[in-house]
């Protein structure tokens, strides 16, 4: 079923459709570096072949699994003495693609430097990781990346009729397709994954159906890597539609982090962050709720502790907002970077000595419970600081009121 020319090729159509960059490329015969960054059975590997096809360049594979720096210098050593210099070949190199090159240690990506920058070799690489991440900054200088993207729906479909119309044992049979639904939802836009299924299927089974799909698979493939891209981007997501209230969106992507198998802890400490840095002061409750949670499910474990993960998502989301208390650590924190360590206000400093006595250590400290409202003005800030301000007022009903006691209390200090 692997595609042998770009006309055959399914999806990626922003970079191998018409007019396209990999296209153009390909028409030029001018082939540069580049590394394609996309999730698993998306058509890297077959891309890499195709090029390497059309073009008629020695092509060489390497997997990072497999390979150390020895491999990598005994290919770059073949494409030396091949001869198959840009020059000669009319400004293609030999290929070397690289499978996995996320795998790939600093040391042996460092290897691919020379011949990469001197056009021995043009370096096509494969990695389901985010290359800002895993390749090293000179190797990623020197190659463009290119993001393929999951199949959709109608990618499949075309793959699928290309299935059912050319490989030697399926046209032979009747298969009919009652329902996809399944097949295109358990397949998770992986065309590898896709035939796989279809192949397991029609092993028993001359009719295509969601109860059949899911009777043969029995089991849930949900792609999810607790390591890799996915997993950030779906932790991402879940706090960013908590912080944007959106309780269902919230609640949607907590479901895919417990279907796929992500740690429910590390799922609990990111509401209490997010109880602090996002809800705040606007409801302070939501920082007891998060911490409630995070040590229920400690207790609980998995499959209840899905419940207060869910009660705090949705109790977050649904929250008022304020980061004023995130702001004013990192503004106070930036502060104190540019000043560096101004001298605590001697009324302030403790006085356990009879010497720091003498010099004036806890000298005029005014002692609050002492003062009518447990309040009275004097300065806490250091010389050099008295006027810098950390905590602003965000409109939200909580902070209002605070506010407004800090305005009574402090009077033009704290007008907004």
């Amino acid at each position: 079923m692997r595609p042998q020319t770009l006309d055959e090729y399914i999806g990626q159509q922003h970079l191998v459709g018409e007019g396209a960059v990999i296209r153009r490329m390909i028409e030029q015969k001018r082939i540069s570096s580049f590394i394609l960054w996309g999730p698993p059975g998306v058509g890297k590997t077959t891309l890499a072949n195709i090029i390497a096809h059309v073009l008629d360049v020695p092509f060489y594979t390497l997997s990072a699994v497999t390979s150390g720096v020895k491999d990598v210098r005994d290919v770059i050593e073949r494409a030396r003495k091949g001869g198959f210099f840009s020059s000669v070949r009319g400004g293609v190199s030999p290929i070397l693609f690289i499978d996995e090159i996320h795998r790939f240690s600093k040391s042996q990506q460092d290897s691919l430097l020379g011949a990469v920058e001197q056009g021995i070799v043009t370096l096509i690489g494969a990695t389901t990781e985010n290359p800002s991440f895993e390749v090293i900054r000179p190797l990623l200088s020197r190659c463009q990346v290119y993001v393929l993207k999951s199949l959709e729906v109608d990618d499949l479909m075309g793959l699928l009729h290309h299935a059912l119309t050319t490989d030697v044992f399926l046209k032979e049979r009747s298969i009919e397709v009652k329902e996809t639904k399944a097949l295109m939802r358990y397949s998770g836009g992986d065309a590898r994954k896709f035939l796989n299924i279809l192949e397991l299927v029609t092993e028993t089974s001359d009719i295509i159906s969601d109860d059949i799909v899911t009777e043969t698979l029995q089991q849930n493939p949900l792609a999810y890597d607790k390591d890799g891209e996915m997993h950030y981007d779906l932790i991402s997501a879940f706090i960013k539609s908590i912080r944007g209230s959106d309780p269902d969106a919230a609640v949607y992507y907590l479901a895919r982090m417990i279907e796929g198998g992500e740690d429910p802890v590390f799922i609990a400490r990111r509401l209490v962050i997010s109880a602090s840095e996002d809800v705040g002061l606007a409801n302070p409750n939501a920082l007891l709720l998060a911490n409630a949670a995070f040590d229920a499910v400690t207790k609980l474990g998995m499959p209840e502790g899905r419940i207060p993960l869910a009660e705090a998502t949705v109790y977050l989301a649904t929250s008022p907002k304020s980061n004023s208390a995130y702001m004013a650590i990192n503004d106070a924190l930036s502060f104190v970077r540019e000043t560096g360590n101004l001298p605590v206000p001697l009324h302030l400093r403790n006085a356990p000595t009879k010497l720091m006595s003498q010099l004036g250590y806890g000298k005029e400290y005014k002692y609050a419970h002492d003062y009518k409202g447990n309040f009275v003005e004097q300065q806490f800030l250091p010389d050099g600081a008295t006027d810098a301000r950390f905590w602003h007022v965000q409109d939200n009903l909580a902070e209002k009121k605070l506010g407004e006691r800090m305005q009574m209390l402090w009077g033009e200090r704290f007008k907004a």
